[in-house]
């Protein structure tokens, strides 16, 4: 049996594809050559992803199918008591030629206990190399991942990699034996109603909370249903696929009502959360400042009150009239007040923190200290670049929403100027609105900025999709950005979109980040904006150069005569200013300079006192 995606392939196909089944490979060869050339085969023929389950015998156990750019895993053969290996590898192709294992490969490898975890990257239908990784030693309560290659074809070392399956076998029988295996991961079920791409963004936040996504489920519907959001019949067909798969989670891809959750779960039988739920789940486990914690509890509440359950209106005792009078306030209206004051309390802290945090952007703008804050889509490595750019250590994680709380470090830029770069928390599709409002005073950081620097991930296919959620979201939080909307269709005729660039009318960089990953085939847009790799750094000379040119560009002619007692304020446009020229005179020294408008108040308050 073949599963996984097989819409649109043809009978004859999936009956070849069968015979595998019954084909017989080495037992000491990691991966066959036989079974490389039809891996390779059938990903050119459908242009989909292929996965096949290979035990130690040789024997091929599972095949499935998947889409382009993502594969569910069989159910058959996963199991529940993961006290040792599988028994088997989990071989599976990638086209578009990138053998790279992903982070959902080597999660589930850990998870599962697969012998192996294998890619095959495919295009023009041949090999172009081959990756493989296995469980290695213990580090922090969790098996580290030890990863060889990509090697090219016919250069696979089968009797070492064969070998490699023996030693992990060892490791997770040692951890076993000092009882260091304390991993567990709910089996999740991904549901959408959406797109292929909001599916595959959240098998990323899923991963991202700690679940392993098992299965994928897409359901076009004109409009959700009123009851169980994705359909009566459609819930009763996924029940059976919960009960098959040992589901312990339904995730939905978009915001659920407090009934359609409670009708879902009863329909599903498993626990059932949406995509605003699973998102406040991971600022939850993220958040490290205190401020922090408040905002992502305020959301947390905000969310939870319409969706308290309680006995309903019919018992309530608050009503008023003939039938109401009786014992007061039922359960659920006990619940809600609380909630509704903790909801207050939260709030009156974050404003006194708020209060807090705009006295200190105050105290910056009075040291005229000139801010670049990076705002981006979450993941397009905006920590990655502010710590490629100050020398910091932030936290770096291929993860979404590795940064919650604004970090402030201070840069040195080309012609002696120098900036304080705010890295923020990335945006994404679906924000819940919850949370816009809770990090509202975060995220006002980028708002009261001198310049933004729009970070965008080139490596991703859904770039310019996410660019645009970036402004949506600027936009919600009073940045009117119609002029950058009309900036990229300016770009494709030809037109330079650096003064059309303006949210909130600062000027606005964009940096089109990870292009020692990206394959770009076609006009970059927009047409200005700066290809850069924080990780190898690659453009970032060029990224440095540009933000002082802008920081520059902010600033204005002005002439002055500072008279020789006055030798501060002299020092003071050398340091923080552009110097044109100089001219002694007898009463002090004349200076042509570029000076800002914090800088110039300064250097004419040391003249008046």
């Amino acid at each position: 049996m073949i599963h996984g995606n097989l819409e649109g392939i043809r009978q004859s196909v999936l009956d070849e594809l069968e015979k595998l089944y019954d084909a017989e490979f080495p037992r000491d060869e990691y991966l066959p050559d036989r079974l490389l050339a039809a891996l390779v085969r059938f990903t050119t023929m459908l242009n989909r992803e292929l996965l096949v389950y290979l035990d130690r015998n040789g024997a091929v156990l599972e095949i499935a199918i998947g889409s382009i750019s993502s594969i569910s895993l069989p159910e058959l053969h996963l199991r529940r008591n993961l006290d040792r290996l599988a028994g088997f590898r989990c071989i599976h192709t990638h086209p578009g030629g990138d053998a790279r294992l992903s982070d959902v490969d080597t999660q589930a490898l850990r998870l599962l206990r697969f012998d192996s975890m294998c890619s095959v990257g495919v295009a023009d239908n041949r090999a172009t190399g081959i990756m493989a990784s296995f469980l290695g030693e213990m580090e922090y309560d969790k098996f580290s991942i030890a990863t060889f290659g990509p090697v090219k074809p016919g250069r696979i070392p089968q009797a070492l990699w064969m070998h490699e399956i023996e030693l992990a076998e060892e490791r997770v029988r040692q951890a076993i034996l000092k009882g260091g295996l304390t991993e567990s991961a709910e089996r999740a079920m991904l549901i959408s109603t959406d797109s292929e791409e909001s599916l595959d963004e959240l098998a990323s936040l899923a991963e991202t909370a700690g679940a392993l996504v098992v299965s994928r489920q897409m359901q076009k519907r004109q409009r959700p249903d009123p009851a169980t959001f994705i359909g009566s019949g459609k819930a009763q067909e996924l029940s059976l696929d919960c009960q098959a798969q040992e589901i312990d989670l339904a995730i939905l891809d978009d915001e659920l009502t407090g009934a359609q959750q409670r009708n879902l779960e009863a329909a599903l039988g498993v626990r059932v959360i949406d995509r605003t739920a699973l998102i406040l789940d991971i600022f939850a486990g993220r958040a490290q400042s205190s401020e922090g914690k408040l905002q992502v509890e305020l959301a947390q509440m905000k969310y939870r009150l319409p969706r308290l359950v309680g006995l309903g209106e019919g018992l309530s005792r608050l009503g008023g009239g003939i039938g109401t009078r009786g014992p007061g306030e039922t359960r659920l209206e006990v619940d809600r007040r609380r909630v509704r004051k903790r909801i207050d309390d939260l709030e009156n802290q974050l404003n006194e923190l708020k209060r807090q945090r705009d006295m200190r952007r105050a105290r910056r703008e009075k040291q005229d200290q000139v801010v670049v804050a990076l705002v981006g889509y979450t993941n397009s490595g905006k920590s990655t670049l502010l710590n490629a750019l100050s020398g910091s250590d932030v936290l770096v994680e291929d993860k979404l929403f590795a940064t919650l709380d604004p970090v402030v470090r201070q840069v040195s830029l080309p012609e002696n100027r120098e900036c304080l770069l705010v890295d923020t928390v990335g945006f994404i599709r679906k924000l819940p609105h919850q949370l816009v409002e809770a990090f509202r005073s975060t995220l006002e950081e980028a708002l009261y900025a001198d310049l933004l620097v729009v970070v965008s991930d080139l490596a991703s296919p859904f770039y310019k999709q996410q660019r645009d959620t970036v402004f949506e979201v600027l936009d919600e939080l009073g940045c009117k950005v119609e002029n950058q909307r009309f900036s990229s269709r300016q770009a494709d005729r030809g037109f330079s979109n650096e003064f059309e660039n303006r949210a909130c009318g600062k000027p606005v960089l964009e940096a089109l980040n990870k292009a020692d990953r990206a394959q770009v085939d076609g006009v970059i847009e927009p047409a200005d904006a700066i290809v850069i790799s924080a990780k190898t750094g690659e453009g970032l000379d060029r990224l440095k150069a540009e933000i002082s040119r802008r920081i520059a560009s902010m600033r204005h002619r002005a002439e002055l005569v500072v008279p020789y007692a006055k030798g501060a304020a002299l020092s003071l446009i050398h340091d923080r200013g552009v110097v044109i020229s100089e001219e002694y005179l007898e009463n002090g020294t004349k200076v042509e300079c570029l000076l800002d408008s914090g800088l110039y108040q300064k250097v004419l308050r040391i003249l008046e006192s």
